[in-house]
């Protein structure tokens, strides 16, 4: 089967494995691409937007951007994305604005892709009185009073989270992220950058740790996001214990995506409900929703969509743990995981600091992490000298990578506010907690000024 043929039948677990190791590209190929979600909200009374109406809405905004060079993406009738030079904007489910960033060369590349992204949803915004807010959690509306986009895999997801979990549709509807896409070389460096970043997630959580509001107060939680996704979905979230295991590898964590239950399956353009099915049935021609048809590999792909652990493993390699937040932040989370994985010997450090952590030390800085962010413990020490370490281990990568702009200044300036953050032991959760009894005086309407682009 040819790696990238998508409508191509899969004869079997060596297909799945092949898909995988197609990632594997040397280090002049390797791309850096960001990712971040948004919540929109109207300028008079800050509801959410809905996806249409006679008010500001959804889409006006994708409508509003079209004109900026952006091709629609049509599902069903529906208006439901953009494509543009390999990015797209998208819509989540609760109508959060996604860009998924072109693979770029350099972080000075992603950030003037972000800030030309931002001020075009500016533009469009202003002019149908919108807005939009960085922050990891809805912080006023309900999951009732929450709209839903009109994508039909959403509604199988809506249905199918209340049976595996007691927060999934919260993540769904409520919850936003920055994310970035890292290559890799081999397998062994798969498998390297893999248990490092996963091991250092819960840093990245405390570090951008910006979600403390939800239903118009004080949720408990620097990042309640962070503590939503502890309780989505067991079968398909979490730290993944078998990544650490002797002779991990492409094939294990091809074991791993068959044994998680399926979400849908989308043939002609419609979406089939194959919620809590078996891949490996499919596989085998044996799903009663399709009897004797076997899958392709955009259907393997998609599968591997709906697995949403701290770290993903596609073609390459997804960090999803830390709470979306302003445009200097969306920056600094691609930065500090590109200096990790971009430089060998930062890597090397980073896999130093991190190799002896236990199963039951990973998972509970995971667990500490949303409530304690910079404080939490860990051994002798705590959260903020971890992310301290962190951070000069990447400082040190992004400056060797020496990839710089017109002013002479390497990626590593993009790591000023968070290397601030850590050296306070502040994170931004506890600036907005100090602003909402302080200057706000407990009016949390100031959010939206204050978190806004």
């Amino acid at each position: 089967m040819a790696a990238r043929d998508k409508v191509a039948l899969i004869e079997g677990k060596a297909d799945l494995i092949d898909y995988l190791a197609a990632g594997c590209k040397p280090p002049a190929q390797w791309r850096i691409g960001t990712e971040h979600e948004k919540f929109g909200f109207a300028l008079k009374g800050h509801g959410p937007l809905p996806y249409d109406g006679a008010g500001p809405c959804i889409l006006k905004m994708l409508e509003g951007l079209k004109r900026f060079g952006w091709d629609p993406m049509v599902e069903e009738g529906y208006l439901i994305g953009l494509s543009r030079k390999g990015a797209t904007v998208t819509l989540e489910p609760g109508g959060q604005l996604e860009l998924s960033g072109a693979p770029l060369d350099d972080i000075h590349q992603t950030c003037a892709e972000v800030n030309q992204h931002l001020k075009e949803v500016k533009d469009v915004a202003d002019e149908i009185g919108a807005g939009f807010l960085g922050l990891g959690f809805s912080p006023v509306t309900s999951l009732e009073n929450t709209p839903i986009m009109p994508k039909p895999r959403y509604k199988i997801m809506r249905d199918y989270m209340p049976k595996v979990g007691r927060l999934g549709r919260q993540m769904m509807f409520r919850s936003c992220t920055v994310q970035v896409n890292l290559d890799f070389s081999s397998e062994a460096d798969m498998v390297k950058k893999f248990r490092t970043s996963l091991a250092l997630q819960p840093v990245a959580t405390a570090l951008f740790a910006n979600s403390p509001f939800a239903e118009g107060r004080l949720n408990g939680f620097l990042s309640y996001r962070g503590y939503v996704w502890g309780d989505t979905d067991p079968d398909r979230t979490g730290m993944l214990p078998f990544v650490f295991e002797d002779g991990f590898g492409f094939e294990q964590y091809v074991d791993y995506a068959l044994d998680v239950p399926m979400y849908f399956i989308k043939r002609g353009g419609h979406y089939l409900d194959a919620s809590g099915k078996s891949f490996r049935d499919f596989l085998e021609g044996k799903l009663d929703i399709l009897p004797g048809e076997k899958p392709t590999l955009q259907d393997w792909e998609d599968h591997l969509s709906t697995l949403f652990p701290e770290v993903r493993l596609k073609t390459f390699l997804e960090m999803r743990g830390a709470d979306g937040g302003p445009w200097s932040r969306l920056c600094a989370l691609s930065a500090f995981w590109t200096g990790i994985f971009y430089d060998q010997s930062a890597l090397d450090e980073a896999w130093e600091m991190v190799r002896d952590w236990n199963v039951f030390e990973r998972e509970a800085l995971r667990r500490t992490a949303p409530t304690l962010g910079l404080n939490a413990p860990f051994r002798e020490t705590n959260m903020q000298k971890l992310a301290q370490k962190a951070l000069a281990i990447s400082h040190g990568g992004l400056k060797r990578r020496a990839r710089m702009n017109a002013y002479g200044e390497n990626e590593s300036l993009f790591l000023r506010e968070m290397e601030e953050i850590a050296q306070k032991g502040v994170t931004p959760a506890e600036e907005l907690i100090a602003c909402y009894h302080g200057e706000w005086e407990g009016d949390l309407d100031m959010v939206f000024t204050a978190g806004a682009y």
